[in-house]
């Protein structure tokens, strides 16, 4: 829920105690927020990541994410681990790459996990999705020392699971634009985690869900249940029947 710097308050993320309790309520592991949703809000239950980067739609180029909080605050918050972006194929790419070494050297110094956002972004890149694009930006994260590497879902098991079979850390599944149903979102959600994703990090998908509380819990249903995507719809109360898996 980093949105409100690179696009505002947008709908869902107006009020955030009320979605960090929404979230909560679901039972979701972790959220993921800039220091000062972190110092105003209550996480509860929750653990903490903060995140480092920012660089906001109005700017010339708001794929240049460049580090707008410290270590040392994220541990003054209680965080239980950080996250950076680097948007690979930008045109400062190099920039984001040189300050995440950084991060990365003082983080493990630290003990504290860093979780890299790896996205595919730039004027050669075509197509954020594509296989190339993808496994390159998430083995970059892998090689350059992120505990937990998060980047964009390939569209299919087969290819997403030779992504993750180079990346000898746990990766997590962006969630991306809002999906046009929740089908379809859980469906995303499910095929990644058949191809072995260790979990997934969903914003607008759940926070600009009618209900997120629900939402966050067909997510974990999927996650940490093993359900499939039509089982996990029951929980939104869509008409899906549920077969339960016998032993």
């Amino acid at each position: 829920m980093d949105h409100g710097v690179s696009i505002g308050p947008i709908h869902g993320l107006e009020d955030m105690a009320r979605i960090v309790d929404d979230v909560s309520q679901g039972e979701a592991d972790a959220v993921l927020v800039h220091a000062g949703i972190a110092k105003t809000v209550d996480t509860k239950r929750l653990g903490l990541i903060l995140h480092l980067s920012g660089a906001t739609r109005l700017s010339s180029d708001p794929n240049w994410k460049t580090q707008v909080s410290t270590i040392k605050e994220a541990l003054r918050l209680g965080a239980d681990a950080v996250s950076v972006h680097i948007n690979v194929g930008s045109l400062r790419e190099q920039d984001m790459l040189d300050r995440f070494s950084h991060i990365v050297e003082e983080c493990d110094d630290l003990g504290v996990p860093t979780l890299a956002m790896m996205y595919p972004r730039g004027p050669g890149v075509k197509n954020e999705h594509s296989f190339d694009v993808v496994s390159h930006a998430a083995r970059l994260g892998y090689e350059l020392g992120a505990d937990i590497v998060k980047t964009n879902y390939t569209g299919d098991i087969d290819s997403f699971r030779n992504v993750i079979e180079t990346v000898k850390v746990p990766v997590v599944v962006a969630g991306g634009p809002r999906a046009s149903n929740d089908k379809e979102a859980l469906q995303m959600i499910s095929d990644s985690i058949k191809a072995g994703a260790a979990g997934v990090s969903i914003g607008r998908n759940v926070f600009q869900h009618d209900d997120p509380t629900r939402m966050t819990m067909a997510l974990v249903d999927i996650v940490h249940n093993g359900a499939t995507a039509s089982q996990a719809l029951t929980i939104l109360g869509e008409k899906t029947e549920r077969v339960l898996a016998t032993t």
